[in-house]
């Protein structure tokens, strides 16, 4: 893993080196986008928040550990082996935009991991890299803070109203967290990933990030490889890279298909093996869940509906009832109870969450099933006829 030979605190003394906004040019320069799904680049969310308005002065950096997408585990591997590059790349940032105070949002099943980062977080002031005057004019900490075992707290506005004592449910927006975010003040949220390769690009320069990948995803990506393969773990390829190179690395090259982004992402079948894991084509937070010869469609379809039906938060109706309203037409499918208007109703009910859900639980959650739909019909069960509009 590239990560694996960064040197400890080669990023954090070149960001105090320089004044904070070069840091942020740093980070643009890389073209590094976040690694938690959505994709935003990186060094654009820094920008905005530095230059946010803070009228009592206060900024945050937040770190999203909240890994709940199923077939994700890359975090939990950084946060385990590599927590001191995600504790430096919240320094970093917090120096770039000018917040005192960092927090770290690790999921609630991933309490076990509590206590070693606290020994980290420990140490790193005992080092004089985190608490005051870590650099002249810099004060900076960073506390962790449990999440509250909810997939929606994966959700940056969920996240946050979490942090601030609520229920996790997403926000209006705008504004952004980078204008108005943790209490009201400017806020980064990145996940754990981003800050991690976010002290390589510091340690190593923007140039070197910016030659990995492809012109519109740069740099390095891990990969979350489970489901039917010889060899699941965490891989670590450039953007850009297909996903059969991905499948000939696990051993799962007999697959029928994979779901790429978890359950929040989509199913490519083998004829689609040639398409890239990148921001312009095959897009991922960094699950890669292999379905083999043998695998069942229909479970998978179920499995899916039937985790966003109860991780929803009900706040908004397009989810609260197209969730179990997926969840009822992929059971009737197995029972061989759908005609095929009911089969082009349930595809009209899938494009209107992706169009009205108020957030991305409800917008992607049909996203596997009408995948699975597309090139896997008689996987699925769909009867043959019109299916009428």
């Amino acid at each position: 893993m590239t990560l694996s030979a960064v040197e400890a605190g080669a990023g954090l003394r070149a960001a105090l080196s320089r004044p904070p906004a070069e840091v942020v040019d740093q980070m643009v320069a890389s073209g590094m986008r976040g690694r938690g799904g959505a994709g935003f680049p990186t060094g654009l969310k820094w920008r905005l928040a530095a230059e946010a308005d803070a009228p009592d002065g206060r900024r945050y950096v937040v770190c999203n550990a909240d890994e709940g997408e199923p077939g994700t585990f890359k975090d939990r591997v950084l946060l385990a082996k590599h927590a001191d590059l995600v504790l430096e790349g919240m320094t970093i940032a917090g120096y770039a935009i000018g917040a005192r105070e960092g927090l770290l949002y690790l999921r609630a099943e991933y309490v076990y991991l509590r206590d070693s980062l606290l020994d980290s977080l420990r140490e790193r002031r005992e080092q004089g890299l985190l608490g005051r005057e870590v650099a002249p004019g810099f004060d900076f900490d960073i506390r962790v803070h449990m999440g509250a075992g909810a997939y929606v707290c994966g959700e940056e506005s969920a996240l946050l109203e979490s942090l601030e004592g609520r229920r996790g449910e997403p926000r209006d927006r705008p504004p952004y967290p980078v204008v108005r975010g943790l209490h009201g003040a400017p806020t980064v949220v990145n996940n754990v990933e981003t800050f991690a390769w976010a002290t390589a690009v510091l340690a190593r320069g923007p140039e070197w990030f910016a030659s990995i990948g492809t012109h519109r995803s740069t740099g390095p990506k891990l990969l979350s490889v489970s489901g039917d393969v010889a060899r699941p773990g965490v891989y670590e390829f450039p953007l850009g890279v297909p996903i059969a190179e991905v499948l000939r690395a696990a051993g799962g090259t007999d697959a029928k298909a994979v779901v790429v982004g978890g359950a929040a992402g989509s199913c490519v079948p083998a004829s689609e093996f040639g398409r890239t894991v990148s921001y312009e084509d095959v897009a991922t937070g960094g699950a890669f869940i292999v379905l083999g010869p043998d695998r069942d469609l229909i479970d998978v379809a179920e499995n899916v509906a039937e985790f966003f039906a109860d991780e929803s938060c009900g706040q908004c109706a397009p989810c609260r009832l197209g969730t179990v309203a997926l969840l009822d037409g992929v059971r009737r499918l197995r029972a061989g109870n759908c005609t095929p208007d009911d089969v082009a109703r349930l595809r009209r009910l899938g494009a209107t969450m992706r169009l009205t859900s108020k957030c991305g639980l409800g917008q992607s959650s049909p996203n596997v099933f009408l995948s699975l739909l597309e090139h896997f019909p008689a996987d699925m069960r769909v009867p043959v006829g019109t299916g009428g509009e």
